[in-house]
């Protein structure tokens, strides 16, 4: 979409303030005083009595909801392709909402962690009701589903699995799956940038291996000070590395997958970060959390659901594609109606893939 001319009527974006007690005090500082976006259809007429289904978009790492109601050159964003979709009648109206769940870690996988904060209820017991209260939803889970892509892509997942009794349906666009290869082969380069916060600093010479890889609890998941330390360093900034960013993701994933309310910073890692060397009990943790492995765990709740859509480049530079076979493998096997595609595109800027998951989405849930 080269030229940017919108079809139809735009429909209204409304940005609301919520004050959530269960965001209170968490344990990065974070805001507890969050803005809420709802986009409402042109349908919506605030002297009727109609009511809608609603989608909850779950944006991708370093995202924050309302990062979705900004303009884009040459396409559009996910207002404007809602109205586009309902105005070509490839889908009927629907209420949008953009929650806020950015942290200063960077992002949120949209579950709880006593490292980072607890999400998952953010979601479910709070702005799930703040929003059927301001808006005229549809309040019920059978016309209410959540989408996103990537760390969005894998909340959804998530929460379809976990959290059923609140969605309906849900939408999966290049989310995290089979960490052996999603996370696995960045965490060298992580552990690199850790590196330059050690302390002492190195020094060209002799290197007792054993003894380096020994010290501080480092074989045990633990940080020996160069977390904190690069953690100051980045909240120090404005401007971040794109090795540094990759750093703050995989420590966020850390905090998601491996909290511990003993360990510094909360949580722990899964490679000694002076040898490198991967810690099995530490690797085990992140593995409960990977979707592929959670299928047959929450068989019942995905069946449940009226709706799974699951997509993903066949070029994803993070190799995710290779997670969504294997998940969507795992869903055929235990009996699970999913529709999963693939198309020929990387992991980055593929939100026009919504053209197919909304109107997806609203079969699903549609009245």
């Amino acid at each position: 979409m080269a030229l940017k001319r919108p079809k139809g009527p735009a429909g209204t974006l409304v940005v609301l303030e919520h004050t959530s007690k269960i965001l209170s005090d968490n344990p990065l500082g974070d805001p507890h005083v969050r803005k809420v976006g709802a986009w409402l259809p042109p349908q919506y007429d605030s002297t009727g009595g109609r009511r809608f289904p609603v989608l909850y978009d779950l944006v991708g790492f370093t995202g924050t909801g309302l990062s979705h109601v900004n303009w884009k050159p040459f396409s559009d964003n996910v207002p404007e392709r809602a109205a586009r979709l309902i105005h070509e009648r490839k889908m009927g109206p629907v209420i949008i909402v953009f929650p806020d769940c950015y942290t200063a870690l960077g992002g949120n996988q949209y579950v709880n962690s006593s490292a980072i904060g607890n999400y998952a209820d953010y979601l479910t017991r709070e702005i799930i009701p703040f929003v059927d209260r301001e808006f005229r939803t549809l309040a019920s889970r059978e016309h209410r589903g959540c989408f996103g892509k990537s760390s969005g892509g894998y909340g959804a997942m998530l929460h379809g699995m976990k959290y059923a009794k609140y969605w309906g349906a849900i939408a999966n666009h290049s989310g995290d799956a089979y960490f052996d290869f999603v996370y696995w082969h960045d965490w060298p380069n992580t552990i690199s940038e850790l590196a330059k916060h050690r302390s002492p600093r190195r020094r060209p010479g002799v290197y007792n291996a054993r003894r380096e890889a020994g010290r501080k609890g480092l074989a045990a998941g633990l940080d020996d000070g160069r977390i904190k330390r690069f953690l100051a360093q980045v909240w120090d900034r404005e401007k971040v590395s794109s090795a540094e960013g990759h750093c703050l993701m995989n420590l966020c994933m850390a905090a998601t997958y491996d909290a511990d309310p003993r360990a510094p910073n909360g949580f722990r890692v899964p490679f000694n970060l002076e040898s490198g060397e991967v810690i099995a009990a530490r690797w085990r943790q992140w593995r409960k959390h990977d979707p592929v492995n959670l299928v047959a765990k929450y068989r019942n709740n995905l069946k449940s659901l009226a709706g799974i859509y699951i997509d993903c480049g066949w070029r994803d530079q993070y190799h995710i594609h290779y997670g969504t076979r294997i998940l969507a493998a795992r869903l055929a096997a235990a009996g699970i109606r999913h529709r999963y595609e693939e198309f020929d595109d990387n992991h980055s800027d593929i939100d026009y893939r919504m053209d197919v998951s909304l109107p997806f989405l609203y079969r699903a849930l549609k009245p």
